[in-house]
Parts: C-alpha cells; sequence; structure tokens
C-alpha cells in the first residue's frame, strides 16, 4: 500500500484555502441556478472551462434546480441512465443534450 504523502503546514493551508474556494464557487453556481440568474444550459458552459464547477456531482446540479429535490432527481437520472456519482465533466455529449432537453421539455410544461 502506498504511503500517504506528508504535506508541510503551507501546503495543507494552501490546499485548505483552494477546497474552500471550490466549495464556495460551486455554492454561488447552485444558488444562482435556484435563483434563475442562470440556466441549466449557462452552467454547464461555464464548466467546460471552470474546474471548480466542472467537479459538481450532477445530483446536486439536479437539486439546485427550482421544482426538483432528490427523487425527482434520482428518477431523471435513473431515466436518463446518468449515474448518481456522475460529475459534470464526466457527462458525455449524448447526457448532456438529453439532460437539457428534458429540464427544457420539464419547464415548458409547467408553465
Amino acid at each position: 500500500m502506498p504511503e500517504v504523502p506528508r504535506l508541510s503546514a503551507e501546503q495543507r493551508a494552501g490546499a485548505l484555502v483552494v477546497a474552500i474556494a471550490g466549495r464556495t464557487a460551486r455554492a454561488h453556481a447552485r444558488a444562482d441556478l435556484k435563483a434563475g440568474r442562470i440556466s441549466l444550459a449557462e452552467l454547464l458552459d461555464q464548466a467546460r472551462t471552470d474546474e471548480q464547477l466542472a467537479s459538481m456531482r450532477v445530483p446536486a446540479l439536479l437539486d439546485a434546480l427550482p421544482g426538483y429535490g432528490k427523487v425527482r432527481a434520482a428518477a431523471l437520472l435513473r431515466e436518463l441512465k446518468i449515474a448518481e456519482s456522475r460529475r459534470i465533466r464526466g457527462l458525455g455529449p449524448h447526457q448532456r443534450a438529453a439532460l437539457l432537453q428534458r429540464i427544457s421539455q420539464a419547464a415548458q410544461s409547467r408553465s
């Protein structure tokens, strides 16, 4: 079994700052999505270049959508055959397109 790397106090502090920045960026993105300040398509486009957003899990992303909770998000993931452990960066082009199409259809039917 490989040995766990030893980090100096400065390295650990730096890693902590990076981790906090990532969690904060993902929380802001979820809040913007929930409030309607950003669309799902815009967030997915931003995640192509923003590594912090790309590391967000898809179920957390769906939970932030208005009208979606854990149960509805899990049902949608099962229907689209997307693993619950999938991160945004791991979505393939077909999965991404199917997700956007399904979310836009649901939004139109509620309107």
